[in-house]
């Protein structure tokens, strides 16, 4: 008997899932390979938003899963609370040289891009206490960005997502408009001897809106000018998805701390990290400092095993060079989109990380209350897609081919022309 067929399908509690929606088999899904999702009705989708943003190079990628398995059979669990392990060693060190070693300098392991944001407001707090810098405690987030729900990337992310409700402290956090510098300027001008850390998402990840290049440059510039040390939130963006193995080292200058989770395993294991600057990394060395942090089961045998194999395969495929050609492709078929389909008010963002916004009849943004519906509709039509601002986001994986490209936005334009006529029908697309 298998758990769908149990009768326990409502024992399970999903994120972010409405209890009407729980226990249905046609959310449910059993297996993935490729770029394609089985699910317990029977059904197989093609996958447009690559898991949650983390198969960047597709499902099943065998040489990842054999390095998984031979990790666990050989070490099983070693932590880095309190020790170190080989594969932590040799999993920090090929990040190091990913990012750069010019730059960076070392990596501290956690488990979610939430937690991984909980550790970066830790290690910024703490670099300035070193520095003598104790009033340093505030962070800057944008709005409308995304940082996790742990308590302390939930108040920093820029969205409204219920964080009064459960009583998550922002009081050490601020949020400025993204690509309005006047904004950021006038609060250092307030509060700059105050400011930790600028955390930014290099591609908004609610909105895939993109920093623009002269936002980067003025907050290069105000990081010169009042200490602050600068993360870049890369969980969604690195391993391939912008254009780059990360969107920041197409920066003037790189940050302080850089983020990443997601790809760094394609969706394998739990695990994240934040790799240090040099100066951020030698300001603990050099007074004997201990972070305050630990997490069970980050940096273990199976997560690191898994982050060297990815890194290995991206290479091997030549993930990035994939991603660009995709994304050159997405270019060119979301503009037809934007000019041919009546419904479209038209796309944003960049390389594998799209969005698209979807108008009503009378030229208005389609109301959030409707993206479950159009996310439906493009289901049923056959792809899964993430729900957006005003639409949908599309994360294809970097190995999508043109047919794959071409079944997706079919299924996207078949699904949002059902939408939008149920809507018409029910009167609530004018």
């Amino acid at each position: 008997m298998t758990t769908v067929e149990s009768g326990h399908e409502r024992a399970l509690w999903p994120s972010l899932l409405p209890p009407a929606q729980q226990g249905g088999n046609e959310l449910c899904a059993v297996s993935a390979q490729g770029v394609r999702v089985r699910f317990a009705d029977g059904r197989e989708l093609l996958c447009g938003s690559s898991g949650l943003w983390n198969t960047n190079i597709g499902y099943g990628n065998r040489a990842i899963a054999d390095a998984a398995g031979e990790a666990l059979r050989v070490a099983s669990y070693l932590s880095v609370f309190r020790y170190e392990n080989v594969y932590a060693r040799r999993a920090a060190a090929a990040l190091v040289e990913v990012c750069g070693a010019e730059h960076y300098q070392r990596v501290l392991f956690s488990t979610s891009g939430g937690a991984a944001n909980d550790l970066v407001m830790k290690v910024a707090r703490h670099y300035h206490a070193l520095l003598g810098q104790d009033r340093r405690k505030i962070v800057v987030g944008l709005r409308g960005s995304y940082h996790g729900l742990t308590f302390g990337g939930f108040a920093l992310t820029g969205d409204n997502l219920g964080q009064q409700v459960y009583g998550v402290d922002q009081r050490l956090v601020r949020h400025v408009t993204p690509n309005e510098p006047g904004e950021i300027r006038a609060l250092m001008a307030r509060q700059g001897g105050q400011i930790a850390a600028v955390v930014v998402e290099p591609v908004l990840g609610s909105g895939a809106v993109p920093l623009t290049a002269e936002y980067i440059t003025e907050l290069l510039r105000l990081r010169e000018e009042h200490g602050f040390l600068l993360v870049a939130d890369e969980v969604a963006t690195g391993f391939g998805r912008t254009g780059s193995f990360f969107a920041s080292q197409l920066w003037p200058r790189q940050p302080d701390l850089l983020v990443t989770s997601k790809g760094l395993t394609n969706g394998t294991s739990a695990a994240a990290a934040v790799i240090t600057s040099h100066r951020v990394a030698d300001a603990f060395t050099d007074a004997g400092a201990l972070l305050s942090h630990g997490e069970t089961q980050a940096g273990t045998p199976v997560t690191c095993a898994t982050i060297v194999a990815t890194i290995e395969e991206m290479r091997r495929l030549d993930a990035v060079a994939l991603g660009r050609r995709l994304s050159a492709r997405l270019d060119t078929e979301l503009a037809r989109l934007t000019d041919e389909d009546p419904w479209v008010a038209g796309t944003t963002g960049m390389g594998c990380f799209r969005s698209v916004r979807v108008h009503k009849a009378d030229g208005s943004p389609l109301a959030q209350d409707r993206v479950p519906a159009l996310v439906t509709a493009i289901r049923e039509a056959g792809a899964i897609v993430h729900p957006g601002i005003h639409g949908i986001q599309l994360f294809p994986a970097l190995t999508y081919t043109d047919a794959d490209l071409a079944e997706l936005l079919d299924c996207v334009r078949r699904g949002i022309a059902a939408c939008m006529e149920d809507s018409a029908r029910s009167g609530t697309a004018r």
